[in-house]
């Protein structure tokens, strides 16, 4: 199926999730829930897809992008105020937006290299707003194992985050 079939599917549920992911948002971002799925869905619109699923785990993947490289334009616009802002690990799947997103998504990347079921749990976490049982559901794991791959997955992104 391609992305277009499959988007009414799923549009509600993305909507959701978006609105979940943008509720807190600083004041001033030029994002909402509406375009942060539009924006998603234009990065999809070509590709195909053999589940709901696939098209569910491929939009986490959009929407960090997006997200990602809002965060990195607004930070650009802000370069010289000189200061340094500490990420919060346990707010880690929480639908909030981290100052310090660039470095995080720089932390994901290498996960990924090394654990790539795990980082992806961490995108459908944290850049897709799902829970823990939705994201094992998606990955075909258990929630138990989920719960463990997201207790790994903080400690060691905080570790590399304290690196950088």
């Amino acid at each position: 199926m391609n992305a277009a079939e499959l988007l009414p599917q799923v549009y509600d549920e993305l909507r959701r999730l978006a609105a979940a992911k943008m509720r807190n948002e600083s004041d001033g971002h030029t994002l909402d829930a509406t375009a942060l799925v539009n924006e998603a869905w234009l990065k999809l619109n070509e590709e195909s897809f053999s589940s709901r699923t696939g098209f569910l785990r491929a939009a986490a993947v959009a929407m960090r992008r997006i997200l990602v490289d809002h965060a990195r334009a607004k930070k650009a616009d802000k370069r010289g105020n000189g200061r340094r802002v500490d990420v919060d690990v346990e707010r880690l799947g929480r639908p909030e937006t981290d100052p310090r997103l660039d470095e995080l998504d720089d932390a994901l990347t290498r996960l990924a290299a090394i654990q790539p079921r795990i980082a992806e749990l961490v995108q459908l976490r944290y850049f897709a707003g799902l829970s823990i049982p939705e994201a094992a559901e998606i990955l075909d794991v258990s929630p138990r194992t989920a719960d463990g791959w997201w207790a790994y997955a903080r400690g060691w992104i905080a570790e590399e985050m304290k690196k950088s």
